[in-house]
């Protein structure tokens, strides 16, 4: 998983910056709010965010709340980090933003590790949930392609598709929707069959 880390003090920047990849994590790094904003929409692999509440360019809340509104099609987590002189208020303006946790500086290492594994869960499950959203649509796309009036000749049962061609039927079946045909002789036919290759030859 990527991570970005937007933090513009050094120390805890360079800290954070090495205990994630020690975690195992991929790391991208900002040094301000305004250099995270266009990392996060350059880099569209960036699932996470570690963010500093207040920083140049743009605080940790505006950063929230941008990506909230911008990043529609992402499943982002964004993590905010916040001094502990941050008042109350500060804080639920930042989750109001749309930040889903924080983590007041300084930060306990296994207490981060903890919440990190938490955010990369909830990823992995919108994606999921994206995906099977997706192959919902995607099928429900489908069947209603398939629904109305098909034009069919009486005389041959070739089917006319919306650019005015004629089709078999199970070559237009088969163009639009995920079905193959095998093809038989229904006994009914084979009756027809039989009887005309029984007449003597004239």
């Amino acid at each position: 998983m990527r991570i970005l880390i937007a933090e513009d003090e050094p120390v805890t920047r360079a800290k954070l910056e090495t205990l994630l990849q020690t975690w195992g994590y991929d790391v991208v790094v900002a040094r301000d709010g305004a250099e995270a904003w266009r990392d996060l929409q350059a880099d569209p692999e960036i699932d996470l965010v570690i963010t500093d509440f207040q920083m140049p360019g743009l605080n940790g809340d505006e950063l929230c709340r941008k990506s909230r509104s911008e990043l529609l099609d992402r499943s982002l987590y964004i993590m905010l980090l916040t001094a502990v002189k941050v008042s109350r208020q500060d804080l639920i303006s930042g989750l109001l933003a749309g930040a889903d946790d924080y983590v007041q500086k300084p930060f306990d290492n296994a207490e981060l590790n903890a919440r990190l594994q938490v955010g990369s869960r909830v990823v992995s499950l919108q994606k999921e949930l994206r995906h099977r959203v997706k192959q919902l649509e995607d099928a429900m796309a489908q069947i209603k392609h398939l629904q109305g009036l098909l034009p069919i000749c009486s005389y041959c049962k070739r089917i006319r598709d919306d650019k005015n061609y004629w089709h078999q039927v199970e070559f237009y079946i088969t163009s639009h929707a995920d079905v193959r045909f095998t093809h038989g002789i229904c006994p009914q036919c084979m009756e027809k069959l039989k009887a005309t290759l029984d007449q003597p030859a004239a």
